[in-house]
């Protein structure tokens, strides 16, 4: 029975033949890199919104009360004073934007830039923690709604070579629900994770710094075990227009039966990602050269979407056949 089932079992997909699949459907439709390109000029710019008078304020606040006021805070406000200042004044809230798992691909995310060719940019800072919990959330839901667009226009032109934009506007609403309850799924998980492994990670460097930076390996690996099956959770919304409990079921069951080829997929996205985007970095924030990283890092990423398209579709069909055949052998 065994030998009938390996005899009938199909190819497995190409990694090959999905990444050229990926780059030429975009290729063919070089507008899509607008979106990327769009939110990373309009990060680079724009004005942005910063978070020192919050820090400033927190930061006064904690010299001026009397039982927070102690030698130790005292000494941890001067040597980090400099730090939070940076991080007020560098930090664009408006990079809440790109979010995840679904969302619009940016390079400035990681570079936050405070001048551009035309000088310093102009800046906006938020004065009050509640303003900033309502605009981190309307940015959020924006970036959602605007990746699911985006994540939509990718997989019709990876996949059927066609954008139609009335099946689009028609669809995207509803998967914009579903992209939402994702991204809340995401973030329930991520928050059961990070506060038991929070604590766990606070005892061990209690021990000592060698066994705390073990612990951070050993967390970290921990994480990429348990998020990795999700990694293709948003593919189903689009691909077969699944409901999200849907299409998580639909990425750990193919994540497990093809989990060396998909392993082997994500670390060539990782390094082309990660490499390139050192490359594309490489111009000053003030130079006009920067457009060239933005537009590199633009195709580079939604090629790789579409890619991701076509190698999840030829995956889950190639998983559904085993399955399908190992059923029958086996009847």
């Amino acid at each position: 029975m065994n030998t009938q089932i390996y005899q009938g079992i199909p190819t497995p997909p190409s990694l090959m033949k999905a990444l050229k699949a990926g780059f030429d459907a975009i290729t063919n439709h070089l507008e899509l890199i607008l979106f990327p390109i769009c939110i990373d000029v309009f990060l680079w710019l724009g004005p942005h919104l910063r978070l020192l008078k919050i820090i400033e304020n927190y930061l006064a606040y904690i010299e001026k009360t009397p039982g927070l006021n102690t030698p130790e805070t005292t000494e941890f406000i001067s040597l980090s004073q400099e730090l939070w200042t940076q991080i007020g004044q560098r930090f664009n809230l408006f990079t809440f934007l790109r979010t995840f798992p679904v969302g619009v691909p940016s390079l400035m995310v990681s570079v936050q830039p405070v001048e551009s060719p035309f000088g310093q940019v102009a800046y906006w800072d938020l004065t009050s923690v509640g303003i900033l919990i309502v605009v981190w959330l309307l940015l959020s839901f924006v970036g959602l709604v605007m990746g699911t667009l985006y994540f939509w226009i990718v997989e019709q032109a990876a996949l059927e070579g066609n954008i139609h934009w009335e099946k689009v506007m028609h669809i995207w609403p509803d998967a914009s629900t579903q992209v939402i309850l994702l991204a809340l799924a995401w973030i329930l998980l991520l928050g059961v994770i990070s506060i038991p492994g929070s604590c766990l990670l606070s005892l061990l460097f209690m021990g000592g710094l060698a066994i705390g930076q073990v612990g951070v390996l050993v967390m970290g690996g921990l994480m990429i075990w348990i998020l990795f099956p999700l990694l293709f959770s948003p593919h189903g919304i689009f691909v077969n227009q699944s409901k999200v409990w849907v299409s998580v079921r639909d990425s750990i069951r193919l994540t497990r039966y093809t989990f060396p080829t998909t392993g082997l997929l994500f670390l060539i996205i990782l390094v082309l990602t990660e490499g390139l985007g050192i490359l594309w970095r490489v111009p000053e924030e003030t130079s006009w050269l920067t457009l060239v990283g933005l537009f590199g890092h633009a195709f580079i990423t939604t090629g790789i979407l579409a890619a991701t398209f076509v190698y999840y579709r030829d995956a889950n069909q190639w998983v559904q056949k085993v399955l399908q055949q190992v059923k029958v052998a086996s009847s």
